[in-house]
């Protein structure tokens, strides 16, 4: 209907839901006797037209300013936030089920951009009016909120919890018997809840009484088991006792009963599945990160009495600085950015929570390339030629500030176990293997990590190019150009890949294959096997798929060697291109011993060196997955997400190894949210925001990412957010001046903070590195495991920030000397 009941908003109101009563007709007409006849028809059309039932889903994501998620409702999913839910909940009440009324009331909250829009509108042409009031009223955001979710600490549980909410009686140390309600049950262990905090501690041992249970059930003569308190929380007035059992044989009836009742009762009750959904959400953004990461994580390795650098995790990101670290031979000069001494002073800062900045530049003479190198801490104790060893090193085109930072290696991070580990299918364990005894070795020699992030670029450079090196100490130049070394520096460059998951070295090798599956044979060639691994160029398609298990004969090979039968080997399909003539295959053992894995290890040992080893042959097998694993754990820079909702883009996730970090913390006491970040000062500055969304749209994935600066001034004597903080982009305080006077301000009132911002587009996820937890999530709660899918592939962009506030404080002071 076209026409406005807006002027009948009150009737309508009145009688939403009644149009079916016996008293309807009634009331209607003595509520509209003031009515004229044609509206009061159309009215009543309109309300009969809203108790109509409508099936159309409602999807507000991007058209509200809230968090949606998925809400079900008679076998319908909308996706709505908690304002729409309340709105929802109440006319479904009113209506007395799903009508076009409940549809329209979600679709016209309070906090609908539309609507939004129309009050500002009607408020701008109220102003317009003399007679309205002098200015409109201006809808300011000052909460961005976000949660943080931390890299790398997915904790594997032993035994699926089940929930699980019964009666149970728990008697304390002290003797005293208190009522309490479960909350989950394992095998070994119990969540339950005291309505009333009781005086309980870590350690220890109470007896429980399953009352619950043994209504139903029979246990013998003693009804009460014994357990330890593991943790003790407190949540909405409750406190939560977690507790594993203890046991003084391995097996009892209890332990039995327990392993067969949560097996055939966790589809009704549920699987309590907190652990893995924390560790999906967390492990989808990492895997977003790390592949993104503009700083150089470079693992440093102990050879005698030295401290030298080994392996590089590169990315595209980071690219460019890993080979500025390279002579005219591409061979590493890593070692003069990261030297012991260098080290020693990266260590004292750490311990005070600061980098260390490092100012270099080559000098190419006769083919030739020579590296010069100076920290802060090296130029200090002459500020004068600090200001001129900047300055002549400013002057040359091959001019970087690069900040360092160290951090320590826990080989116990080398692996990242799936948290449904013992629920993995056969087909997908080897996703979780522990690192090899080789990888172990190599990692236990590895002490630090030191992180090389380059935040050169024009302006910066512009900036120390104003400092004047006239008369500069030549013999102290000189003194800080690197002697070229001999004997090379060995570093390797490991990329960041999530899609790399190979365990074992590959070697290319031709050799005729035939293929058979339910009688049909296929002829081929073998393009590279591994021990447990085979590849094969088909010269027909083949009618298979992933996950058959074909027979493979080696005609020629057979030939070679009579100790093995290479006839009729089982292999399965791992993976099979769209053309269905290139297969992926891995050994399928059944029963017994793999002979074709018995051969390929003989061949490989006795003719490793005869062997083209493939492109990854100069990795070790599984190094790469596990320095990825270490740098996750401590992985310290902010990462914001941009997701897609609807039309627009959202940032409500902050990824890293700790929200222990100076700007976070401010951020987390702006928030109004518990457990919340306001990203406030990042966000609030529109011309930044509208820029990012803008180039967002454009960027590709294999793109650089954008980089630009923001200046943040945060005020401690003001309780009100938008007076609190100002937030610029550099390019809006457009001379040094103006800078150092932005600086000193934010200084003198509060905090300040330059952070550089780099986004990038956000590549595919691997689904195959995600599935194990995402499958298992799916089999017991089908929507959540949707939604998280869904939230999985809405990340479109990933915004490192860079908190580099200690070198451009630095830069202001030199210049202004």
């Amino acid at each position: 209907m076209t026409k406005d009941f807006s002027q009948y908003i009150k009737i309508i109101e009145r009688f939403r839901g009644k149009v079916n009563q016996s008293d309807f007709e009634a009331n209607f007409q003595s509520a509209t006797q003031n009515i004229a006849k044609t509206d009061r028809f159309l009215l009543k059309m309109e309300l009969k037209r809203l108790a109509q039932p409508c099936t159309r889903l409602i999807d507000l994501r991007g058209h509200v300013d809230g968090e949606c998620k998925a809400f079900e409702d008679d076998n319908r999913v909308h996706f709505i936030d908690d304002i729409a839910e309340k709105v929802f909940k109440e006319n479904m009440a009113a209506y007395g089920g799903y009508t076009f009324g409940v549809y329209e009331a979600v679709n016209n909250t309070e906090n609908n951009f539309r609507v939004i829009y129309q009050k500002e509108k009607s408020s701008t042409i109220a102003a317009a009016n003399p007679s309205a009031s002098d200015s409109p009223k201006i809808l300011e955001k000052l909460q961005y909120p976000a949660k943080f979710y931390p890299f790398g600490h997915y904790h594997n549980r032993s035994e699926e919890r089940m929930n699980f909410a019964i009666a149970i009686e728990v008697e304390l140390p002290n003797g005293e018997a208190l009522e309490a309600t479960s909350s989950d049950i394992s095998v070994s262990g119990c969540k339950f809840r005291f309505h009333q905090t009781q005086k309980v501690a870590v350690g220890d041992v109470l007896k429980i009484v399953f009352k619950g249970l043994t209504e139903e059930f029979q246990f013998g003569k003693d009804n009460s088991f014994e357990y330890e308190v593991c943790n003790i929380s407190i949540e909405e007035n409750s406190q939560f006792i977690g507790a594993k059992r203890l046991m003084s044989v391995e097996k009892d009836g209890f332990k039995t009963f327990l392993q067969g009742y949560i097996q055939g009762n966790k589809r009704r009750y549920k699987i309590n599945l907190d652990n893995t959904i924390q560790a999906i959400q967390s492990r989808s953004l990492e895997q977003f990160t790390l592949p993104k990461s503009n700083e150089l994580p470079v693992f440093i390795q102990r050879q005698g009495t030295e401290l030298l650098p080994r392996y590089a995790l590169t990315s595209n990101n980071n690219q460019a600085t890993y080979e500025y670290w390279q002579d005219e031979t591409k061979r590493s000069a890593l070692h003069f950015l990261i030297n012991a001494d260098r080290i020693e002073r990266l260590i004292r800062a750490a311990k005070l929570g600061k980098p260390l900045t490092v100012y270099s530049f080559v000098h190419q003479s006769q083919g030739k390339s020579f590296f010069y190198t100076a920290d802060e801490k090296q130029l200090a104790q002459d500020r004068e030629f600090m200001s001129q060893f900047i300055g002549f090193a400013a002057s040359k085109n091959t001019f970087a500030v690069t900040e360092l930072s160290i951090l320590e290696v826990n080989s116990a991070h080398a692996l990242s176990p799936f948290t449904v580990a013992n629920t993995l299918p056969k087909k997908d364990e080897y996703l979780n293997l522990p690192p090899s005894e080789e990888v172990d070795a190599i990692v236990a020699r590895l002490p630090y990590i030191v992180t090389a992030l380059d935040i050169t670029d024009d302006k910066v450079h512009a900036d120390y190019a104003q400092l004047s090196f006239k008369d500069i100490d030549k013999a102290k130049l000189k003194s800080l150009g690197h002697k070229r070394s001999a004997t090379p520096i060995v570093v390797d460059s490991l990329g960041i890949n999530y899609r790399n998951h190979r365990q074992e070295a590959r070697f290319v090798y031709k050799t005729p294959v035939v293929v058979e599956a339910e009688g049909v044979k296929w002829t081929g060639v073998s393009q590279d096997f591994s021990v447990s691994g085979l590849k094969v160029n088909l010269d027909k398609s083949a009618v298979l798929s992933k996950g058959e298990i074909v027979n493979i004969s080696f005609p020629n090979l057979q030939k070679i060697t009579s100790s093995f039968d290479l006839k009729s080997l089982p292999y399965e399909v791992m993976r099979i291109n769209k053309k269905k003539n290139v297969l992926n295959l891995r050994v399928f053992v059944e029963k017994h011993q793999h002979i074709g894995r018995a051969f390929f290890k003989v061949l490989i040992e006795k003719n490793k060196e005869k062997l083209t080893p493939d492109e990854y042959a100069d990795m070790t097998p599984g190094l790469a997955k596990a320095l990825r694993s270490i740098y996750s754990h401590v992985l310290k820079v902010p990462t914001l997400f941009v997701q897609t909702s609807g039309s627009r883009y959202k940032i409500e996730s902050v990824g890293g190894s700790t929200p222990d970090l100076p700007l976070l913390t401010q951020m987390r006491s702006l928030s109004d949210r518990p457990n919340h970040f306001n990203l406030y000062p990042l966000l609030n500055n529109q011309q930044a925001t509208s820029l990012m969304s803008s180039t967002l749209k454009k960027l590709q994935a294999s793109d650089a990412p954008i980089t630009d600066t923001l200046y943040i001034s945060i005020k401690h004597d003001s309780e009100l957010i938008d007076k609190a903080v100002t937030t610029k982009l550099a390019s809006e305080l457009q001379t040094s001046k103006l800078k150092k006077m932005f600086i000193s301000n934010a200084l003198k009132s509060g905090s300040f903070y330059c952070v550089l911002v780099k986004l990038s587009r956000a590549d595919e996820p691997d689904m195959d590195h995600l599935n194990p937890e995402l499958s298992y999530i799916g089999s017991y709660a089908i929507h959540r495991g949707k939604q998280i899918e869904q939230d999985i592939w809405s990340v479109a962009g990933v915004i490192q920030c860079f908190d580099v506030t200690q070198e451009t404080v630095l830069r202001h002071q030199l210049l202004s000397v």
